[in-house]
């Protein structure tokens, strides 16, 4: 599918004049197929069909009448990544504090100052800007840890922002730490379920997002039976942010004996955590999202990611973004970052000894990006893989881009080679919503208009 193909444009042209037909075809054809599925694995010269919304077939030679044909010949198709914690209201601030040095940085600044003084609007642009940023990198999934909800038009306004991209979106919802806020958290989440989130079969998914302990923003948003008792009343998951060190490992062993740890139960970092709370965690099954550029370049606990920790007690973890403004955006450096501070590790651990290094492999990170991601944000049958019955979120990277040729490993040349100028295409839940390198419907100028105007309203405000 080359990215200047007239016939390209003619491709899409059908796709959207069928968009409103539940029984619209899709067949990909002649690609190296990268399910992820532990039963297909990688597929060279593969088809895959979309039905509607739906993955309903992978293989070969495939045929399906009536389909519009998408000639996928020279590149990989993939799952969707999965982002399974970003606080995406700060995008109009992002890279704005490059070099911070700790969290207690970062907090002070963002989010005692900057968030102090967000109005609903600029939760809009900030999460709006940071969705149709993960959608054109390759995140088909975000789960959104909305930590800035002060008022419910500020959690209104982070949920419409999502609707508006066409993200597969999981709205996380929190008070502020800081600064003066209505105090309708955790109340009005029955309101935002009823309102937003009344299917079980939508984009948009809900979850209460809390923090381990009370030492940065006292009780009231520290996880515990309470805030437990919510999230089970209301059917969702909960995301706990801040997962570091001593008081953490007291908090998940409290945790595990008040039995409201497991599978719908995600602590974010886990950095420093001792050997005991890890073998709580992984008794319970609860899940685990990694954020490998912020815990090493912020410094988190022991700035290390904690993938041997969560692997040795049999969790597969999901993989993050975190905050923007001091960190990369995309999957890529995600993977990256995670494969060589691992496989450091192991080879300096076995240096000068006769053992041998326990190392991760490319397809490892992938399936962390992807599947375990999908897994950790609660959503395993729904995404994550290019499986026959899960929604089609997938990517179309070009295979034979200067970057990229020759294709010698598909999970490789994926992990180590792309970036997001090689994704021609994203699909969410069978719709384009990136074609021949674009992101589709966006008015950047527009866009580009209302997102500085937000950074200087907040700026202005928090300096003046």
């Amino acid at each position: 599918m080359n990215v200047n193909d007239t016939t390209s444009v003619a491709v899409l042209d059908q796709l959207q004049r069928r968009s409103a037909d539940p029984r619209r075809r899709i067949l990909f054809t002649g690609a190296t197929i990268v399910s992820m599925d532990p039963e297909l694995g990688v597929i060279d010269r593969g088809d895959l069909l979309v039905e509607g919304d739906t993955i309903t077939a992978v293989g070969r030679d495939l045929s399906a009448e009536g389909a519009v044909v998408v000639d996928a010949t020279g590149t990989v198709l993939t799952p969707g990544f999965v982002d399974t914690h970003r606080h995406a209201w700060e995008a109009q601030l992002r890279r704005i504090m490059p070099d911070v040095d700790d969290l207690g940085g970062y907090v002070m600044t963002t989010l005692a100052g900057y968030a102090t003084v967000y109005r609903p609007e600029d939760m809009y642009i900030g999460t709006k800007l940071a969705a149709l940023t993960a959608i054109d990198s390759g995140i088909t999934t975000m789960l959104d840890f909305s930590h800035n909800s002060r008022t419910r038009e500020h959690s209104d306004a982070a949920i419409q922002a999502l609707l508006d991209t066409g993200i597969r979106g999981v709205h996380a919802s929190m008070g502020p730490h800081f600064g003066d806020w209505d105090r309708q958290w955790p109340g009005d989440l029955t309101r935002i379920k009823d309102q937003y989130f009344s299917s079980n079969d939508q984009l948009l998914t809900l979850r209460l997002a809390t923090l381990a302990t009370d030492e940065i923003s006292g009780p009231a948003l520290a996880y515990g039976p309470e805030l437990a008792r919510v999230a089970k009343e209301l059917g969702i998951g909960v995301s706990v942010d801040a997962v570091f060190g001593t008081s953490s490992s007291e908090a998940v062993l409290r945790w595990a004996k008040d039995g409201i740890l497991g599978p719908d139960v995600t602590l974010i970092h886990s950095t420093g955590l001792t050997s005991e709370a890890w073998k709580a965690m992984g008794e319970t099954g609860t899940t685990v999202a990694l954020a490998p550029t912020s815990d090493a370049q912020i410094g988190l606990e022991t700035a290390i990611p904690a993938v041997d920790e969560a692997l040795a007690v049999g969790i597969r973890p999901g993989l993050s973004i975190d905050v923007e403004v001091a960190l990369a955006s995309d999957m890529f450096t995600q993977m990256r970052a995670l494969l060589a501070i691992q496989r450091m590790r192991a080879v300096n651990a076995a240096y000068g000894t006769d053992q041998q290094p326990s190392r991760i492999t490319t397809h490892d990170v992938l399936d962390f990006a992807t599947l375990q991601g999908a897994r950790t944000n609660g959503l395993a049958g729904v995404t994550g893989s290019l499986t026959p019955g899960k929604k089609a979120d997938l990517l179309v990277i070009q295979a034979e881009d200067l970057n990229n040729m020759p294709l010698n490993d598909a999970i490789g040349t994926v992990v180590l080679g792309s970036d997001a100028r090689n994704i021609s295409a994203v699909f969410i839940n069978g719709e384009p919503r990136k074609w021949n390198g674009q992101v589709l419907d966006v008015d950047l100028a527009a866009l580009r208009g209302e997102v500085h105007a937000s950074r200087e309203y907040v700026l202005n405000t928090t300096t003046g």
